[in-house]
């Protein structure tokens, strides 16, 4: 059985398998691979099973039914869900139960999705490899020595080792892309402001974005179509028509041209990285793309800038959680005591890391030399993305530096951030951006994003799409992945 939103759904339309069958072998499966994997922090089975029976009682009926209706998926846990823990992953939200639903949730309750779970993550998104996670790890399904890359670990672990048919995550700096990369699946980071951010737990409110993480290109596609659209509760939403992204499932790319800037092939990208993006360019020339030589030079300060806004922006957003609104509390004898013991324990050491640096930068004395110039370096590199534009449709890049990494790897912080030289500019300018899978090292999968223009995802779900159709051996399912038919 390939479990794919797209073929799922054609069995459920003909009664090959019912939505209740379907969602009973999936838990089953989850059940029998998350002791290894543990890409969840909490399960809501019941409810699945309830609106799985939902959806049958539809196709009985002869309803006509929705591309994801009756399909279990999962959420990352800083997502809201109506009734249910959303967490972060963090000490400091254990216990809070969302009293409200996400937009992208209410937008998929309308097409009758079903979630059979909130997934594990880098505590407040703050990670590269969901290592920092309160909960503990995330395991890679290929090889459960390597991480699942981070901070939307939990989702790609989930949908590599189909514990989900797909999964939502957010992406700041790349997290969504990088997991996507290090499980060998789909992940499509949508431009700023096309997903509504309304109930999703704010990390850095410039950069944040909610996607989606699935199997294949056209699921992603699926996926993307039921949580777009403007939303009035979400100051940075895009007013828009609403499109039908399954129409750029094209394989064609004669005529594109694709940008490939100098400055992701350079210095830090593995030698393998390299080589499977090259070839997968050299496919695009033969089948009729145009390769445009490019540079962008500010791409080289996208780690400096991202690590100052970042903070910067987490260090506000995250002063709420002072132990008095809601949340962890500590006992303390005065309230300034009580302060400083609950962000002291409740918050992990990468979190308290981000806070202190986002405060340095924006404090007095250093707020014009650092963030002042990052913000300034920020325009700059957006410029210089607009001007590549003008010369072609979309750019491409390695979706990381090389193939997952062993639990343990980095010693130190810096040396992790700068795991995120290729994914964070795209964050920084808003551009939409989807990792496909490219090619194999060891074993591990490797990936390439395709950057669209601000609003261009038709462009890039088309180039992703062509690769896809002429190379399915890239689309293996993970040793942890695979259900009995």
């Amino acid at each position: 059985m390939n479990f794919t939103i797209h073929d799922l759904h054609a069995q459920l339309v003909n009664k090959e398998i019912s939505a209740v069958e379907l969602t009973k072998k999936v838990i089953v499966h989850r059940d029998s691979v998350e002791k290894d994997v543990h890409a969840y922090l909490s399960l809501s089975d019941a409810k699945a099973l309830e609106k799985a029976a939902e959806v049958d009682a539809k196709i009985a009926a002869g309803e006509e039914i929705s591309d994801l209706a009756g399909i279990p998926g999962a959420i990352k846990d800083n997502i809201c869900i109506s009734g249910e823990t959303c967490t972060a992953a963090s000490r400091m939200l254990e216990h809070w139960v969302a009293p409200y639903d996400a937009t992208v949730i209410e937008k998929l309750k309308q097409q009758d999705f079903i979630s059979i779970g909130k997934t594990n993550m880098d505590e407040f998104a703050m990670g590269s490899s969901t290592e920092n996670s309160a909960f503990g790890p995330t395991r890679n399904p290929w090889n459960l020595d390597y991480v699942p890359g981070g901070s939307s670990g939990g989702s790609a672990a989930a949908v590599a080792a189909t514990e989900a048919v797909w999964a939502l995550g957010s992406d700041t700096g790349g997290s969504i892309r990088q997991p996507a990369s290090f499980n060998g699946i789909v992940g499509l980071k949508p431009t700023y402001g096309l997903v509504s951010r309304y109930g999703l737990l704010a990390f850095a409110s410039s950069l944040d974005q909610i996607g989606g993480l699935t199997k294949d290109v056209t699921d992603a596609a699926i996926l993307l179509n039921a949580i777009a659209g403007y939303d009035a509760k979400d100051s940075t939403s895009i007013p828009q028509d609403k499109k039908d992204y399954k129409k750029a499932l094209v394989n064609n790319v004669k005529g594109m041209k694709i940008g490939v800037p100098r400055e992701f092939f350079g210095e830090g990208i593995k030698p393998e990285t390299k080589e499977a993006v090259k070839k997968a360019l050299a496919f695009y020339e033969k089948e009729g793309a145009e390769l445009v030589d490019v540079s962008i030079p500010h791409i080289n300060s996208g780690v400096s800038v991202y690590y100052i806004i970042a903070p910067a922006e987490a260090s506000s957003n995250l002063a709420r959680y002072d132990g008095v609104g809601f949340g962890y509390r500590a006992e303390g004898k005065d309230i300034i005591d009580m302060y400083i013991k609950t962000r002291s324990t409740g918050f992990g050491e990468e979190v308290k890391r981000r806070i202190m640096l986002g405060n340095y930068v924006l404090s007095a004395g250093y707020y014009d030399a650092y963030y002042l110039k990052a913000l300034k370096v920020r325009t700059l590199l957006k410029q210089e993305f607009d001007e590549v534009y003008k010369s072609c449709d979309v750019i491409a890049a390695p979706s990381a530096s090389g193939t997952s990494f062993k639990f343990g790897a980095f010693s130190d912080p810096l040396s992790l951030y700068m795991e995120d030289i290729c994914t964070v500019p795209v964050n920084l300018i808003g551009a939409p951006s989807i990792s496909i899978p490219v090619g194999f090292h060891e074993g591990m999968p490797l990936g390439m994003q395709l950057i669209g223009k601000p609003l261009g995802e038709e462009t890039i779900i088309q180039a992703a799409y062509t690769f896809e159709q002429s190379h399915p051996e890239f689309t293996q399912i993970a040793p942890k992945g695979e259900i009995k038919a």
